[in-house]
């Protein structure tokens, strides 16, 4: 164990080195990743003592993931990370801050907490130590905020779960629905079988007059990242003014297929999963009953922060 690390208290070697280990998860992964799927692979990756794995007694929830989440709002506060809907960024700054190292990354983001505490809580610092926030709740805005995030990770990481289980032609027929409760009308969803590279073509109005019509290429690979050349596939395909691609995954993109998309002479929207559980949760209520089956969502209200 590096020998900075080995004189922090417990607790903060563990915020030191989950939260960096985070960091290189999500610079290996393209700067995006759900929670749920960070604690998964840190929990393949780093030993835990049986302390560590141990749960908090009032809470119930495992030690190491309550601090992780505890101190990635200092990081958030320092400007290195930011979260939506379940999905963890790394900004740029926070790339950069790699390479402080673990103990140095902790420091710095606890610091820049701390000044940003001072400027918008009249003065008031969160305590040292995670030991106090649990046992004590002296600080009930921080850890509320952290166990929302949780929460809403695991809620994130259930419908991705879901739809991980689903094959490809459910999962194709979960865009069409999507697509009917925005308002659009989907007359041809593919069949099993050739489909001539497109799943899903969808219109404005039920003849297919107006524009835009939409060609909608679906793929279901929750664990892969689309290629460049399945958007440069897509492109070829939009052979009539007034044609848009929609390029839809259960997985993500490449960076090369993000600039291709942009860069393409003809408007291709790429949709990742993060982006599609994000446009399901918006317009769920307009989708049929029938339709809701397909990935059916409970919402529960919590008492939220004001931060």
């Amino acid at each position: 164990m590096d020998k900075t690390l080995e004189k922090l208290a417990p607790s903060k070697r563990i915020a030191a080195t989950t939260i960096f280990e985070t960091f290189k998860i999500l610079k290996a992964s393209g700067g995006q990743l759900s929670g749920k799927q960070i604690v998964d692979k840190i929990r393949n990756t780093i030993e835990f003592t049986d302390w560590e794995k141990g749960s908090y007694e009032k809470t119930g929830k495992v030690r190491w993931e309550t601090i992780l989440h505890f101190y990635s709002i200092d990081c958030i506060k320092a400007g290195f990370l930011r979260k939506n809907k379940g999905i963890w960024y790394l900004t740029e700054e926070g790339e950069k801050a790699i390479t402080l190292g673990p103990v140095k990354l902790l420091e710095t983001a606890s610091k820049l907490y701390r000044h940003w505490a001072a400027d918008n809580r009249d003065n008031k610092t969160k305590p040292n130590d995670i030991e106090e926030v649990i046992e004590l709740e002296k600080n009930k805005t921080q850890t509320q905020k952290a166990n929302l995030d949780l929460l809403e990770e695991q809620a994130i990481g259930g419908i991705l779960d879901y739809i991980k289980s689903k094959n490809a032609y459910e999962f194709q027929d979960m865009v069409a629905a999507l697509l009917r409760a925005m308002n659009y009308h989907t007359p041809f969803i593919s069949p099993k079988g050739k489909d001539g590279g497109l799943d899903i073509v969808a219109y404005n109005d039920p003849l297919g007059a107006t524009s835009p019509r939409l060609k909608v290429q679906v793929k279901h690979r929750p664990d892969a990242s689309v290629p460049v050349e399945d958007i440069r596939s897509l492109t070829g395909l939009l052979n009539k003014d007034g044609d848009i691609g929609l390029f839809v995954t259960s997985g993500y993109f490449t960076s090369e297929s993000e600039r291709s998309a942009r860069e393409s002479h003809r408007h291709i929207k790429l949709l990742d999963i993060d982006n599609f559980i994000a446009l399901w949760q918006e317009f769920y209520s307009k989708l049929t009953d029938d339709d809701k089956n397909m990935l059916p969502l409970h919402p529960i209200y919590f008492l939220g922060s004001n931060e």
